[in-house]
C-alpha cells in the first residue's frame, strides 16, 4: 500500500485529476449506468468542501485580525477596486457582445416561478441583513458575509487577548487548513464522479436549441478570463501577466468548473494563495470576500440574457441606457450570492430597465436553467479564478512582483 501510495504521489494533482476527468467521460459514454453510481463520489467531495469552508474562513479571519498590528497595510483597497472594476467591465463587455451579436429566444410559458428581488434596495438589504445574521446559523447556512462581518468583530476583540490565546486561534486556524489539505487530495476522485454524473445525467441535447446564445455567454466569459483579467493584472504589476493569470486558471478554474460552487472553491483558492506566499492577513479576508461581491461571470450572464430579451420584443439599447445597464448589473452581481437562485434570478431585476414584464422575464430565467450546466459552471469558474487572480496581483503590486511561482 505504501508503494501505491508513493506511486500515486508520484502524478501531480492537476495531472490525476485530467485522468479522473478522462475516466469520467470515458465511463458516461460507454458505462451510464456506472456514471450514474459514481455520483456519490462527487457529492461526497463537493459536500465536504462546502462543509469545511465556512469554519475555514471564520478561524482563518478571526487569526488574521486578531494578529493584525496598527498601521499594517494588507493592500485590501486594491483588491475591492479590482473586484469592482473587473465586474464592471464584463458587464460593459457583454453589452458590446450583444450588439455585435443580436441574439433573440423562443419564449414559453410555466418555465420558472421562482420570486426574484423586486429591485437593487431589496439585493442591498439583503446582504445587510445577512450580515447581522446570528453567527452560529451563518457558520450552518454558509452565509459568507455574515461569516466575515462576525469573524472580523472576533478578531477586532481578540487583538488585546494574551498571547497564548492568540496561539490557540493560530492553531486552529492551521488544523482546520490541514484538514482542507486533505480534502482537496481527494478531488480526482470527486470530479471524476461529478463529470461522469453530469455528462450521463443531461447529456447535450437540451443544450442544442440555445447554441448561439451559449457560445455568446462563454465567450464573454472566456475574453475575459484571457483578455480583461489579464490587461488589469499588467496595469498593477506591468509585467508579463500570463504565467500567473494560466496558473489561477488551471489550479482554480478547473475545481470551481466542476464543483459549480463558489463557497466550495473557497478552501481551493485559500490553499492556493498559501502556496503562492501571498499575505495570510489580505487572502484570509479578500478571498471569501470575492466569493461574494466579485462576481464577473454573473454580470455577464445578467446582462446577457437579458439584452436577449430585449432583442426577442425588439426593444432598441440607446447608450445611456447601456451604461445603466452595466451598473446595475454590476451591482446586481455583487449582491447575487445573497438572493435564493444566483445570478439568474437577478435578471428579472435588470429587464425591468426596458419595462418588460416579470413573466417573460421569468421565462429567460427558465432558458438560464437549461443552459446552466455550461453557462452556471464557466461562470463559477471565472468567477473564483478571477478572486486569486486579483488577490495575487494585489499582493504582488504592494510587496513586489513574484517569479518563483511559476
Amino acid at each position: 500500500m505504501n508503494r501505491f501510495m508513493k506511486s500515486i504521489n508520484r502524478i501531480s494533482l492537476i495531472q490525476q485529476i485530467i485522468i479522473g476527468l478522462i475516466i469520467g467521460i470515458l465511463t458516461a459514454l460507454f458505462l451510464p449506468t456506472i456514471a450514474k453510481d459514481l455520483a456519490l463520489l462527487g457529492t461526497l467531495f463537493v459536500g465536504a468542501l462546502k462543509g469545511i469552508a465556512p469554519v475555514l474562513v471564520f478561524f482563518l479571519v478571526i487569526n488574521a485580525i486578531s494578529k493584525h498590528r496598527t498601521g499594517q497595510r494588507t493592500g485590501m483597497g486594491s483588491v475591492i477596486v479590482l473586484y469592482l472594476l473587473g465586474t464592471f467591465l464584463s458587464a460593459a463587455l457583454a453589452v458590446i457582445v450583444s450588439w455585435m451579436f443580436p441574439t433573440t429566444l423562443n419564449l414559453v410559458t410555466g418555465v420558472a416561478d421562482a420570486k426574484a428581488p423586486e429591485g437593487i434596495t431589496e439585493v442591498m438589504i439583503t446582504l445587510l441583513k445577512n450580515i447581522v445574521d446570528n453567527p452560529v446559523h451563518a457558520l450552518m447556512s454558509a452565509n459568507y458575509i455574515g461569516i466575515l462581518g462576525w469573524s472580523l468583530l472576533f478578531g477586532g476583540a481578540l487583538r488585546h487577548a494574551p498571547i497564548a490565546t492568540k496561539e490557540v486561534m493560530e492553531s486552529l486556524a492551521k488544523a482546520v487548513t490541514t484538514v482542507v489539505e486533505w480534502i482537496i487530495r481527494f478531488a480526482p476522485l470527486g470530479i471524476m464522479g461529478l463529470v461522469a454524473e453530469s455528462i450521463a445525467t443531461n447529456g447535450v441535447d437540451a443544450l442544442i436549441g440555445y447554441v448561439q446564445l451559449l457560445l455568446l455567454l462563454l465567450g464573454s466569459m472566456i475574453f475575459v478570463a484571457l483578455v480583461i483579467n489579464p490587461l488589469l493584472v499588467f496595469l498593477y504589476l506591468r509585467r508579463n501577466p500570463y504565467p500567473l493569470v494560466f496558473k489561477c486558471l488551471r489550479e482554480s478554474a478547473v475545481y470551481a468548473f466542476f464543483t459549480r460552487s463558489s463557497a466550495a472553491n473557497i478552501p481551493v483558492n485559500l490553499d492556493l494563495a498559501k502556496r503562492l506566499k501571498l499575505n495570510p492577513d489580505m487572502y484570509s479576508v479578500s478571498i471569501p470576500l470575492g466569493a461574494t461581491i466579485n462576481m464577473g461571470g454573473a454580470a455577464i450572464t445578467i446582462t446577457i440574457m437579458t439584452l436577449a430579451a430585449a432583442n426577442t420584443l425588439n426593444i432598441t439599447l440607446d447608450l445611456p441606457t447601456a451604461i445603466l445597464l452595466s451598473i446595475i448589473a454590476s451591482i446586481g452581481a455583487c449582491g447575487a450570492s445573497g438572493v435564493a437562485g444566483g445570478s439568474l434570478l437577478l435578471i428579472p431585476l435588470a429587464c425591468s430597465l426596458f419595462g418588460i414584464s416579470n413573466d417573460i422575464a421569468m421565462q429567460v430565467v427558465g432558458v438560464g436553467f437549461i443552459i446552466g450546466v455550461l453557462q452556471d459552471s464557466t461562470e463559477t469558474a471565472l468567477n473564483s479564478s478571477t478572486d486569486i487572480l486579483f488577490t495575487a496581483t494585489a499582493d504582488y503590486a504592494k510587496r513586489g512582483y513574484r517569479d518563483d511561482w511559476q
